[in-house]
C-alpha cells in the first residue's frame, strides 16, 4: 500500500495526503472517477468486501486490520455508540431535538458535552496518554495516579483539571457491570497486551486511584491495544459516540417535552414550594 498524491487538472496543485488519492473524471476534474484509502480502492473493492469498524482501522492506521482487530474494534464501537440518557453528552443532543433544534445542533451539542475530561473523549486522550507512558508498569502507574491528584502548577490549558483520575468512575463503590462487560469481551479477542494486564491489576489501580474502573479506561486500553496514539484515539471516540445521541435526539423530538426521562427540578426554596408555604 503507497501514498498517492492527488494532483488538480485544473490548477496542477498536489493535495499531499497519505491516506487517500483519487483519480478525475476525464472530463471533469472535480469529481473523482476512483478514490483510494491507504492503495485500497474504495468503491472498488472495499465496499463489496470490508465492514466498517475495519475501513475506519483503515482510515485512522492505514493498514489493513487483522481479524482480533477488527473484532475488537466491533466490540468497542458497540459499547461507546450510546451511552444513554445519563450521559451528558446524549442528554445534550435530546434537549437540542426536543426544542426543535436542527439534526447538526443536535450532534454538535452531543460532541461538546461528550468531549470533556469528565467521562468524554478526553479523559480517553489523557488515559492514552499515560499507557503511553506507563505501559504495563505498576510503579510508573502508581506515581502516575499520584500526579493526576497533584495540581497542575498554574500551567495554562484549555481543559480544566480532572476531578479524578481519568479512567476511573467519579461516584460508585465498585465498577459498572457494562464497564466489566465490556472489558471482558475485548479481552476475550486481544488475550494480550494492555487490555489482559488491566483486567489483572484492576483492584490495585482502584485502589490507588481511590475510584471505580470506568467506561473511559476500557476504552483507552482497547485503542492503545489497537496501535491508536492519544489524538487519534480521542478523535474515534466523539466519532463513535454520536450514534446514540442522533437517536434518542430524534426519539425526544417525536415525544416532546412533556414526556422528557428526567423528573424536575425540585427547588426547595421556591415560594410555591409546599415547604416554603409552610416556614414561618
Amino acid at each position: 500500500m503507497n501514498s498517492h498524491d492527488t494532483r488538480s487538472a485544473s490548477t496542477g496543485t498536489v493535495l499531499h495526503s497519505r491516506l487517500w488519492a483519487e483519480d478525475a473524471e476525464a472530463d471533469d476534474p472535480f469529481t473523482a472517477n476512483a478514490c483510494y484509502c491507504s492503495g485500497y480502492d474504495v468503491f472498488g473493492d472495499l465496499l463489496q468486501h470490508a465492514a466498517y469498524p475495519a475501513y475506519l482501522y483503515l482510515l485512522f492506521r492505514g493498514e489493513k486490520p487483522a481479524p482480533e482487530q477488527a473484532r475488537a474494534l466491533e466490540i468497542l464501537a458497540v459499547a461507546i455508540a450510546n451511552p444513554g440518557p445519563r450521559d451528558p453528552s446524549v442528554h445534550a443532543a435530546m434537549s437540542a431535538g426536543v426544542g426543535g433544534s436542527p439534526a447538526a445542533a443536535a450532534l454538535m451539542a452531543a460532541l461538546a458535552s461528550g468531549a470533556g475530561v469528565s467521562g468524554g473523549a478526553r479523559e480517553v486522550f489523557l488515559c492514552l496518554q499515560a499507557w503511553e507512558h506507563c505501559a504495563c508498569d505498576l510503579e510508573r502507574w502508581q506515581r502516575q495516579m499520584d500526579d493526576w491528584r497533584r495540581p497542575g502548577n498554574g500551567r495554562m490549558e484549555v481543559w480544566p483539571e480532572p476531578e479524578h483520575p481519568p479512567g476511573h468512575a467519579p461516584y460508585g463503590d465498585r465498577a459498572a457491570r457494562p464497564v466489566q462487560q465490556t472489558l471482558a469481551a475485548l479481552t476475550s479477542v486481544l488475550a494480550d497486551g494492555r487490555l489482559h494486564w488491566l483486567q489483572q491489576h484492576q483492584a490495585q489501580l482502584e485502589q490507588w486511584a481511590g475510584r471505580p474502573l470506568a467506561m473511559p479506561g476500557v476504552i483507552a486500553a482497547a485503542l492503545a491495544d489497537l496501535g491508536l496514539n492519544a489524538e487519534q484515539g480521542e478523535m474515534l471516540t466523539l466519532l463513535l459516540r454520536l450514534p446514540g445521541a442522533a437517536a434518542h435526539a430524534l426519539e425526544q423530538r417525536e415525544i416532546g417535552f412533556r414526556r422528557f426521562p428526567f423528573p424536575a427540578i425540585d427547588i426547595v426554596d421556591d415560594p410555591a414550594h409546599p415547604a416554603a408555604r409552610s416556614a414561618p
